[in-house]
């Protein structure tokens, strides 16, 4: 690995240990490097992940969101073709919020990803990563929420119902 990649990788690494967020370090011949971390801090943070494609002179923010069997039967249950609605509204939001996405209707799944791009000495800011991990957090909860207005019309219980704590540092 090249010093400016080794440079940055140890940036974020640095960065993601100092909010106590890093989970663990990403192993792929796809990527230069890459971390699993959970964001905000503490127990019922939000699995995201970081890294570096190879040959590329970006990183990449991930969260993937997996609806749940049960929300997902609901979500099928729904008349007027609201499921394709929810999916439609997600792809509305993301355009605005000018996040990549990509959306898996039939496995009711999804991500958001935002990428940065390095500057050549290497240095990436704290704060540029953290605005897009932040940016990312938001587009879940507030996917997660629409998510649960959809499914709110059938028999829905206090277990779809999220607990989020938005202070950061409880």
């Amino acid at each position: 690995m090249s010093a400016k990649k080794s440079r940055i990788k140890d940036l974020i690494r640095d960065y993601l240990l100092d909010e106590g967020i890093l989970r663990e370090k990403i192993t792929d011949s796809k990527i230069d490097f890459g971390f699993k971390f959970s964001f905000p801090p503490g127990p019922k943070g939000q699995g995201m992940s970081i890294f570096k494609p190879k040959d590329k002179d970006f990183i990449i923010i991930l969260i993937r969101i997996q609806i749940s069997e049960s929300q997902a039967k609901i979500l099928n249950s729904l008349e007027d073709n609201k499921k394709i609605q929810f999916f439609m509204d997600l792809r509305k939001y993301f355009l605005i919020k000018e996040v990549f996405y990509r959306i898996d209707v039939q496995n009711y799944r999804y991500e958001i990803t935002k990428q940065i791009f390095l500057k050549n000495d290497g240095i990436i800011s704290k704060n540029s990563i953290f605005k897009r991990i932040r940016k990312l957090y938001f587009c879940f909860m507030f996917s997660t929420t629409i998510l649960h207005e959809y499914c709110s019309g059938k028999e829905i219980s206090k277990k779809f119902v999220p607990d989020f704590d938005l202070s950061l540092y409880s």
